[in-house]
């Protein structure tokens, strides 16, 4: 187990914006997912029945494999992939189309018609407004780009811009998306979201949850790298391709756009500069530069 006061410390840093905490947020805990889901896509009467944080797709043999913050299904079949980027290069157009056909193929049968198809929401939630027109919500859906007309294949993809800062938008999205960059439940306005946060935080019994999370975290962390290390050649002085295969498809959900919080770990000692840049995939003088480390 880790230093408690270096988790104490972590912790009281962590948003929701942080894939890491929002995970545990959302772990089986569907009114907060089906409030978040509902607030972002407008479907007011939306029913969550299922949900599942890290839900590694098991259909994508020889394929570049992906690993999701979280999947939720409605009662209408309906399903949803929610993605927190905090760079913007997990982010991008091409990036959220692989997401919708992995989806696909992850949910359609052998034997099945398209026509049982789901309809689906691929959501990016980034810190940055990767889209760039000062919006809260970019929503995107296949048209006739002569006429228009919607082609209704059931495929959504969404971009919540996480760094919407309006204060006369008093929206439930902007709302939402001010408590998503909020480490404090005081200065949320959205109760569910509050609630869990300060249990997390402000509870024994939450903090021990938490705890216990990031010493997880940290020993699957050290695993990999072993792991990774034995497989590329690490121990003989060989850095190449060590964010490749398995940690690049096991490790995806937690190690892309992590930069900050790879930094914190360095600077409370839970890691060594050697493995945040390794984990990055970037070299040691890169990640210094970008974490001013």
């Amino acid at each position: 187990m880790i230093d408690q006061q270096k988790i104490k410390k972590i912790l009281e840093e962590y948003r929701p914006i942080d894939d890491e905490f929002l995970r545990v947020l959302l772990h089986e805990n569907i009114p907060l997912t089906e409030k978040i889901l509902s607030t972002i896509t407008g479907i007011n009467d939306l029913k969550i029945i299922s949900e599942q944080t890290q839900y590694d797709m098991k259909r994508l043999v020889g394929s570049r494999s992906l690993c999701l913050d979280v999947l939720a299904t409605d009662s209408d079949g309906r399903i949803f992939n929610m993605e927190l980027q905090r760079a913007d290069a997990g982010a991008t157009a091409k990036r959220a189309r692989y997401h919708s056909s992995s989806m696909d193929i992850e949910f359609l049968n052998a034997g099945d018609s398209f026509e049982k198809l789901p309809i689906t929401y691929v959501i990016f939630i980034t810190e940055n407004d990767v889209r760039g027109k000062n919006r809260l919500i970019y929503r995107f859906d296949r048209i006739d780009s002569s006429t228009m007309e919607l082609l209704d294949d059931g495929t959504h993809i969404i971009y919540v811009n996480g760094a919407y800062n309006n204060n006369d938008d008093l929206s439930d999205l902007a709302k939402l998306v001010h408590d998503f960059r909020c480490n404090k439940a005081d200065d949320m306005y959205t109760e569910l979201l509050a609630e869990r946060t300060r249990y997390f935080k402000e509870t024994k019994e939450g903090m021990s949850t938490m705890s216990k999370a990031m010493d997880d975290f940290l020993k699957e962390f050290a695993k990999d790298i072993r792991e990774d290390a034995l497989n590329e050649g690490l121990a003989q002085g060989k850095m190449e391709g060590l964010a490749q295969g398995k940690m690049e498809g096991k490790l995806e959900g937690k190690i892309e756009g992590k930069i900050e919080t790879l930094t914190k770990l360095v600077k409370n000692g839970l890691i060594t500069l050697e493995y945040a840049a390794a984990d990055a995939g970037i070299s040691i003088d890169e990640f210094r530069k970008l974490a001013m480390v």
